[in-house]
């Protein structure tokens, strides 16, 4: 096993491996994570280096014990979401995350509307709770109701005032599953875009009200494929007006 991590082999492929060799002699990759991270064999042994992400500490896979109970009120998971959600053929269902950064406490809420791509962004002072609900507050509420029907959010401590979210914009919220931040693919394709203009390493609190509006500006004018090369904006006002 030391070999074949040493070759560049992930857990789940030398698992993955040994059971297409031979039923009889299987390991599961929990149990090789297990060795590896072994207080004694790393004292004779360290493979940590080998494997694919190479935490010095391994990082516990679920919510700690006192969060095996989830955190955030009244949640309904992304499982009972509306059907008509997923096919983004009607106005009004949003995604809502966070853009962080390492070298400050500020961040920066996004909320992304699923079927036009269109994109609100705000600057917080810190990730918190009542900060990032008043800014979905405040940016959404300046969009008619009948295009506020929705929001997604990831199971992040930010998200646990999503009710007073829902009371001012007459939304409904649903919540990925632990660890599934691709279940609201729309934001995070949005926030990949955002880090074109802002790098992972940059310090959010140097960043100014106006900078952030002239990223949404560029995002909401900015041709998409996906959108028969319309803008966000354009599809947008154009179901508006329909």
């Amino acid at each position: 096993m030391a070999r074949t991590l040493k070759l560049g082999w992930s857990p789940e492929q030398i698992a993955g491996r040994l059971k297409q060799l031979s039923s009889d002699a299987t390991v599961s990759p929990e149990a090789i994570y297990q060795y590896v991270y072994d207080v004694g064999v790393r004292k004779r042994i360290d493979l940590v280096p080998c494997l694919p992400r190479r935490h010095r500490k391994r990082f516990p896979k679920w919510h700690t014990r006192k969060h095996q109970k989830s955190h955030i009120p009244s949640r309904i998971a992304i499982t009972e979401r509306p059907k008509v959600v997923e096919h983004r053929k009607q106005l009004g269902h949003w995604e809502a995350d966070t853009v962080v950064s390492r070298e400050s406490l500020a961040v920066l809420s996004v909320a992304a509307e699923r079927k036009t791509r269109m994109v609100k962004i705000g600057k917080l002072g810190r990730k918190s709770a009542p900060e990032f609900r008043a800014s979905l507050n405040r940016r959404l509420s300046r969009i008619p109701q009948p295009m506020r029907r929705t929001i997604t959010y990831d199971n992040g401590s930010e998200n646990v005032e999503h009710e007073k979210v829902n009371a001012v914009l007459g939304t409904r919220s649903f919540f990925c599953n632990p660890y599934h931040s691709w279940e609201k693919g729309t934001v995070e394709n949005l926030i990949g875009l955002i880090r074109r203009f802002l790098p992972k390493k940059t310090d959010l609190a140097t960043i100014t009200a106006s900078q952030v509006r002239l990223i949404e500006r560029r995002l909401n004018n900015r041709p998409r494929k996906c959108l028969n090369y319309q803008t966000p904006n354009e599809v947008f006002l154009s179901e508006c007006c329909t």
